[in-house]
């Protein structure tokens, strides 16, 4: 599967700062030291139904911390996946009548362009379950040798009690996890598991769905968090820098994913840092496909907004805050982006240097994108009312806003 085409990232003069960033799994700040080559995972879309506002705010996320990171000069391995095999792309499928893999394919061709229109930064590998499959039996078989899964009619989930590390990224207590399993793709109540937490590794085929070679697992497909696993261990390995997500990610799915890992591979940590987005809402509620309250990327863009001002309406939200989409922040994104597009269109203005490492101080510091869109509005401001004689100058606020921000001006 190919990802999307990359935007330019102009060079900025000097070097940017060391990520400092907030951990899920201790609760607290951490440096990010990666090597000369820094290793991030983002779990990707289900592609049952067009890119909204909640999956651009986590993206954009991700794509700031691998921007911070390429500042710095070091080379970033990026990888993402796509579940293109699941439950609910099966059943929307069903609902409109359609084949699930044309789904899948319109879906996947239409976050690409949103993706990109967003300009953000594409994964090196991108990468869908089914292609995934092959790598996936053999990770499930092994789990299963080992003791660390088990059968139940057919099926194979695997044991949590079987990795001593499992609750230590959420820290969520039994009850918690019990209900959001449920919630989120698990079947905590099915009779005959050892757990009610033990999450599904391989599910057997079933009639009227699409099944693939499992070799000694027999006919199905698996499930969805060894799904990520098999894809991050074959290309990143086993303690690469970040573990990324939305915030609805933490539970299971990152635990999960690090337990299958731990119990896998007999190593720890899976990832060294797990970062997750907050959650977008609209009208009072966290805006989600099974609710059905969702603002489009591809919308907005067929409406003539500038994807641009979609991006400075993300960047102005933490990334770990919770907030909602409305009409009104959307057109103070639409104001901001003139002001700054005409500020840099002028022949010069006030010195842009100290305006450069704000930003990058900002960005350093747990990805502070308000702190550092108030520096530039404070750039733009000086230049209204004072003016500057630097010719150099609205060429460099450009030039950081693009490569550090994503946002072309």
């Amino acid at each position: 599967m190919h990802a999307w085409p990359a935007s330019e990232v102009p060079a900025l003069p000097g070097t940017g700062r060391d990520l400092r960033i907030h951990d899920t799994a201790t609760g607290s700040r951490v440096t990010l030291d990666p090597g000369p080559v820094a290793r991030i995972y983002v779990c990707g879309i289900t592609p049952y139904d067009a890119t909204h506002m909640g999956h651009a705010a986590t993206y954009n996320a991700f794509d700031l911390v691998q921007r911070v990171w390429l500042d710095t000069k070091r080379q970033v391995h990026y990888v993402q996946n796509v579940t293109d095999i699941d439950d609910p792309l099966l059943e929307r499928a069903v609902r409109d009548d359609i084949d699930w893999t044309a789904l899948a394919q319109r879906e996947t061709t239409l976050f690409r362009e949103d993706m990109t229109a967003l300009r953000m930064l594409p994964p090196q590998q991108y990468i869908g379950a089914v292609e995934a499959i092959p790598g996936i039996v053999p990770v499930v078989e092994r789990l299963r040798d080992m003791g660390a899964a088990y059968e139940l009619d057919g099926d194979v989930y695997f044991s949590v009690e079987s990795d001593r590390h499992f609750g230590e990224v959420s820290h969520y207590d039994a009850a918690l996890m019990r209900r959001l399993s449920a919630e989120r793709g698990g079947d905590p109540d099915r009779p005959g598991k050892k757990n009610p937490l033990d999450p599904v590794l391989w599910l057997a085929a079933r009639d009227g769905e699409p099944s693939w070679d499992g070799g000694s697992l027999g006919p199905g497909r698996p499930g969805w968090h060894i799904e990520c696993v098999a894809i991050a261990l074959d290309h990143l390995g086993m303690g690469f820098d970040v573990q990324g997500g939305g915030s609805d990610l933490i539970f299971p799915h990152h635990e999960m994913g690090a337990s299958h890992a731990h119990a896998l591979t007999g190593e720890h940590p899976f990832a060294k840092t797990y970062v997750h987005a907050g959650m977008v809402a609209l009208h009072g509620e966290k805006m989600s496909k099974s609710k059905g309250n969702l603002v489009f990327v591809s919308a907005l863009r067929r409406e003539g907004v500038d994807p641009a001002a979609i991006r400075l309406t993300l960047l102005a939200h933490h990334y770990r805050a919770d907030w909602e989409w409305t009409d009104g922040v959307l057109q103070d994104a639409v104001d901001r982006l003139g002001r700054w597009r005409a500020a840099v269109s002028r022949p010069d203005g006030p010195p842009a240097d100290a305006l450069l490492e704000e930003v990058r101080d900002a960005l350093a510091d747990d990805l502070d994108t308000p702190r550092a869109l108030a520096a530039v509005d404070r750039w733009v401001e000086l230049q209204r009312t004072e003016g500057g004689t630097d010719d150099s100058a609205p060429g460099l606020v450009s030039r950081t806003v693009d490569a550090l921000m994503g946002v072309a001006l």
